[in-house]
């Protein structure tokens, strides 16, 4: 009898890859299997498959359809609303937040909308955000992604490093031009000190949501989704697979559910908190034998 197949791996564009599963029975063959030597993959789950990789932020700027010239403006002005809006509201003598991620990140721990995409370091919690999540319309997979954190880290510093080359060329014709620079001009040729792309791992005791559950962020270029980034960051000839695309049937919900529950990945343990005491007693009424 022949053998029922398990996944299907398939090449979708430059460094982006999919990986079709018959089953979520077979999703941790496929971890111990093809992935467990990779450590440095880091996971994210949705519960549409067709949704983007686009922070919500983003997504607020596109409904609310503000115009790519006032963007940069909402977005400073929305952080700056947090920030007063955080006064007092932090415990007492909270930490002071100087860099502008960690500020994101805060926010983004509370519900803002911000810049940045969770990440996990477990498969199997970017499992459980991939099916725990329930509403209409739903696709007939879930989908966890996988992002190879060192490649997409010198894309990063590669397209960096090209930008400031182009930037100091532009510049030094301008002068050898002999022409004078206004100031503005100046500004905008000055060098990146930032790659468009970053990892952040805020070291705040604010945050035992994140530690819980292995997170991590990723911070994006404004109106790009991560997925297109990768895919114009990567040369055609590339052969490796900077981001996965697992994706496995929305039947299986209540399985995974209750497969990841066996393994002590539930609310109670990636949510320390009464938030996580209630939603477990949700799922755990709302699923048999949970």
């Amino acid at each position: 009898m022949a053998r029922t197949k398990r996944w299907e791996w398939k090449n979708v564009a430059n460094g982006v890859s999919e990986v079709s599963l018959t089953s979520w029975k077979y999703f941790g063959d496929f971890v111990y299997q093809e992935m467990l030597d990779y450590d440095a993959y880091v996971w994210r789950g949705h519960r549409c498959s067709d949704w983007k990789l686009e922070s919500t932020l983003d997504r607020l700027v596109r409904t609310a359809k503000i115009a790519p010239t006032k963007a940069p403006g909402f977005r400073n002005k929305h952080l700056e609303q947090f920030k007063y809006a955080a006064r007092g509201r932090r415990g007492p003598n909270p930490p002071v937040l100087e860099d502008e991620d960690h500020w994101w990140a805060l926010g983004q721990h509370h519900g803002l909308a911000t810049p940045l995409l969770d990440w996990t370091t477990s498969p199997f919690v970017g499992a459980f955000f991939s099916f725990i999540g329930e509403g209409a319309p739903q696709t007939v997979q879930r989908a966890i992604f996988a992002l190879h954190r060192p490649t997409a880290e010198r894309r990063a510093r590669e397209k960096l490093t090209a930008e400031n080359a182009r930037r100091r060329d532009e510049l030094a014709a301008l002068e050898k031009g002999g022409k004078p620079i206004g100031i503005l001009r100046q500004a905008q040729l000055a060098p990146l000190s930032q790659a468009e792309l970053r990892f952040i791992r805020p070291l705040s005791d604010e945050n035992s949501r994140l530690v819980s559950q292995g997170g991590l962020f990723t911070r994006a270029p404004p109106g790009k989704d991560l997925e297109s980034w990768v895919r114009e960051s990567t040369p055609t000839d590339h052969k490796g697979a900077t981001l996965i695309k697992v994706l496995i049937p929305n039947r299986d919900r209540d399985l995974a559910l209750r497969n990841l529950n066996r393994m002590n990945i539930n609310h109670l343990s990636l949510f320390p908190d009464l938030y996580g005491a209630s939603k477990f007693c949700n799922v755990f009424s709302e699923i048999d034998k949970y």
